[in-house]
């Protein structure tokens, strides 16, 4: 039997999906996706204004690990039954506790697995963050804290395929909040 919470007309699993079996793999490589759940400090951000201290109005949430050995932003498997962005999105919810808009691919990257001795495919999503729920799946076993951007470099250091996620992410704001076209990866 799964829990359900209601928040504001969503309803949320209280139980995360488990198991390797229903999730993908690719030339042997666990297929991963997360996302960087994302939100403005500032109610209304002037997106017209063009100042090096623009990063400083975005705050992304991170997540400790399961083990907690680090921070780390949301990701897991894909699973066969959805696409990448419902997976960001599940996981994203499973293991933070937000919901939102799941925007363009960051990104594509092969890993090491930490805790295997495995390689895993990653793909990253920005997610504007829209809803942050009380309770969630896994909010008896991670804590998570919102952070300016700066701080979240030091802090996933330790995943430099989730740093380089981030600095796309940064690049692809800044150009959008400068009116310059911003890369996106399909």
């Amino acid at each position: 039997m799964v829990g359900l919470v209601s928040q504001e007309n969503h309803l949320v699993a209280l139980v995360s999906r488990t198991g390797r079996a229903l999730q993908r793999y690719r030339k042997g490589r666990r297929q991963v996706v997360g996302c960087i759940p994302y939100r403005y400090k500032a109610a209304s951000v002037d997106l017209e204004a063009a100042s090096s201290s623009e990063e400083d109005e975005i705050e992304v949430l991170v997540i400790t690990s399961k083990k907690g050995k680090g921070m780390l932003f949301p990701k897991g498997g894909w699973e066969l039954d959805e696409s990448k962005k419902e997976a960001a999105l599940r996981e994203s919810i499973e293991e933070a506790g937000v919901r939102g808009i799941v925007e363009g691919k960051l990104g594509r990257w092969s890993f090491k697995s930490k805790s295997q001795d495995t390689c895993h495919e990653g793909y990253m999503f920005p997610l504007l963050v829209q809803h942050q729920f009380d309770f969630w799946p896994e909010h008896n076993h991670r804590q998570r804290t919102w952070m300016s951007i700066s701080e979240a470099r030091e802090v996933i250091c330790q995943h430099w395929w989730m740093k380089e996620a981030l600095e796309r992410l940064v690049n692809r704001l800044t150009a959008r909040n400068n009116n310059k076209p911003a890369p996106t990866l399909s």
